[in-house]
């Protein structure tokens, strides 16, 4: 007879080296709770639905063996287990316990609270029919909240603002801001809300140092792709002088490799500890580059808050108005008598409207600036292992405070101590929420240019698409007194009047009647007032304008009613 085939019992299977295993390393016969969890991490098992008050933490172990059993009639010690995996980059911000029959839990620090939701209507100029507003829009973007009962959020994000609501996380009302400060050069604007109810149960966000290269930033928001809070995490990549692309000015920018999509702009970015080390205000989009986005760091956010609060207002960030040359080359060095110890930057303009114009002059060498010594390459020690341009220093004026400056000039060391302004451009980066200006007579449409100008007539790419010569002007031309502005005719409103002049637009008005025009109200005061025959213009490319002034006088009524325009000039102009 053949032995009895032996029956196998129902439970566990026998250790088979060739048979298909968990990837779970085990040297004993039980496995324990540890190694399951590592290979059941948060970020590989989908939560399908929350636990709630009456489930066992047990009852939420992955698929695999059974769990050995607990003796429910003895009792268990409590545990605390470490978070998961999912929450070791924002630890400030979730932290899941476990708690004595209440299951998972989650605690929140107060400063996610603090990051609220802006809903802004806005209404933009429109600049080629001046004398009315484009149609109205809508915007969504982030901001979090201050002491003092304030919210900071981005420039940008409240330009030409009509109405502007927040709305706090986890909440479904929204509540009407006011606008107490907008910052265009540093894109910063401080909103507040005068219902108390904003205010209950929501504590500030606190400010943190300047963080170092490496230094891990969690940035919070409210971006697209959903309508509740979202954090992305990332390190500090670099820290410079950025190009601020609303503001059209450089200052201290950090950049990260955090993820800032539409809508993260104005929400806080916090550091490990969970302090506010900056605010997300614009990435890099570029085929060749990869989340790259740009943070405005505490130094600049401060200086914002004191200026508010030193002058009741937003004055700006003073610059000094010279441009420099680089002194790295030693023949150059040389030639202007620098000694071999000395360093500095070599001054190539100087801007006539500036308060340093009475004092410096062009080939000075700036060899310090208060008392900082600038090197060949125009930068200044920043921290241990950086330099940074020394623009910085400046930025980190106020408004009138002084400077102190050593300038090398014919071999001789020269001290001053100037008064630091804001300068106005030829060319205003920002129109600063004021309509534009205009002035119509025969048809004409005179007005000034600005960068919102052309970035309306030639689009985004206006430094390729706009006359060379208006671009020349932007770049390299000065102005020579405080109110001078680029007078432009911007387009000829067609009738009887204007026959053969129809194809004049954007070009600069030089002259009126012989005398040159300084701005747009000289030259609506010069025309109202003229008691010639003609109406001569001198325009830029040798053109010439002529129109008998009576009847363009006259012509202008009509024009007027025709187009539905309800006066001839704007408003700044009348006063």
């Amino acid at each position: 007879m053949g032995r009895e085939p032996t029956k196998r019992k129902r439970g566990r299977k026998p250790k088979n080296p060739s048979a298909e295993t968990l990837d779970i390393p085990s040297s004993t016969a039980t496995t324990s709770t540890a190694a399951l969890d590592d290979v059941f991490s948060v970020g590989n098992v989908e939560l399908i639905d929350s636990p709630n008050a009456t489930t066992s933490v047990d009852d939420y172990r992955p698929r695999g063996r059974p769990k050995k059993r607990l003796n429910p009639d003895k009792p268990q010690p409590l545990q605390r287990r470490a978070p998961p995996r999912l929450f070791e980059n924002g630890g400030d911000f979730v932290d899941v316990v476990v708690g004595e029959g209440d299951g998972l839990g989650a605690r929140v620090v107060p400063a996610m609270d603090a990051v609220v939701k802006v809903f802004c209507v806005h209404t933009e100029p429109n600049f080629s029919l001046p004398w009315q507003r484009k149609r109205q829009y809508s915007s969504s973007s982030s901001g979090f909240i201050i002491s003092g009962r304030r919210i900071l959020t981005n420039a940008h994000s409240v330009e030409h603002f009509t109405q502007v609501k927040l709305k706090k996380r986890g909440s479904d009302t929204k509540f009407l801001a006011t606008v107490l400060a907008i910052g265009t050069e540093c894109d910063i604007a401080m909103l507040t809300v005068d219902d108390d109810d904003f205010w209950e149960g929501v504590s500030p966000v606190e400010f943190g140092d300047l963080p170092a290269l490496q230094d891990a930033v969690t940035v919070v928001g409210y971006p697209i792709g959903g309508d509740t809070i979202s954090v992305t995490s990332g390190v500090v990549s670099r820290i410079e002088i950025l190009s601020y692309v609303h503001g059209s000015t450089e200052l201290l920018g950090l950049q990260i490799d955090a993820a800032i999509n539409s809508g993260n702009s104005g929400g806080p970015a916090f550091n490990d500890k969970g302090n506010c080390v900056g605010i997300a205000f614009q990435s890099l989009k570029h085929e060749d580059v990869e989340n790259i986005g740009y943070v405005i760091p505490t130094p600049v956010i401060k200086h914002f808050i004191q200026d508010y609060e030193k002058n009741g207002g937003y004055t700006g960030f003073p610059i000094l108005g010279v441009e420099w040359q680089k002194m790295e080359n030693p023949d150059l060095r040389m030639s202007m008598g620098m000694k071999p110890d000395q360093k500095g930057v070599r001054i190539r303009r100087i801007d006539p409207t500036a308060p340093e114009s009475n004092v410096l002059q062009p080939s000075d060498i700036i060899l310090s600036f208060d008392g900082i010594d600038i090197a060949n390459d125009g930068t200044v020690p920043f921290r241990h292992g950086e330099r940074i341009g020394f623009s910085y220093l400046v930025t980190q004026k106020y408004t009138g405070d002084n400077a102190a400056i050593k300038v090398l000039r014919n071999s001789e060391i020269l001290n001053f101590d100037i008064d630091l302004a804001t300068h106005k451009r030829l060319i205003p980066a920002h129109n600063k929420g004021r309509p534009p200006s205009y002035y119509i007579i025969g048809g004409f449409v005179f007005t000034t240019v600005s960068v919102p100008y052309l970035r309306s007539e030639y689009g985004k790419e206006y430094e390729f698409e706009a006359p060379v010569k208006l671009l020349d002007k932007l770049l390299h031309s000065m102005p020579q007194s405080p109110d001078e502005q680029l007078v432009v005719v911007s387009q000829v409103l067609v009738a009887d009047i204007n026959i053969g002049y129809e194809e004049i637009v954007n070009t600069q008005v030089l002259a009126f009647n012989g005398k040159p025009v300084k701005n747009l109200k000289s030259l609506a005061t010069m025309v109202e007032s003229c008691e010639d025959e003609f109406l001569k213009f001198d325009l830029d490319y040798q053109q010439i304008v002529v129109l008998r002034t009576k009847t363009a006088k006259e012509a202008t009524l009509d024009i007027l009613a025709t187009h539905c325009i309800p006066s001839a000039m704007s408003d700044d102009l009348k006063s």
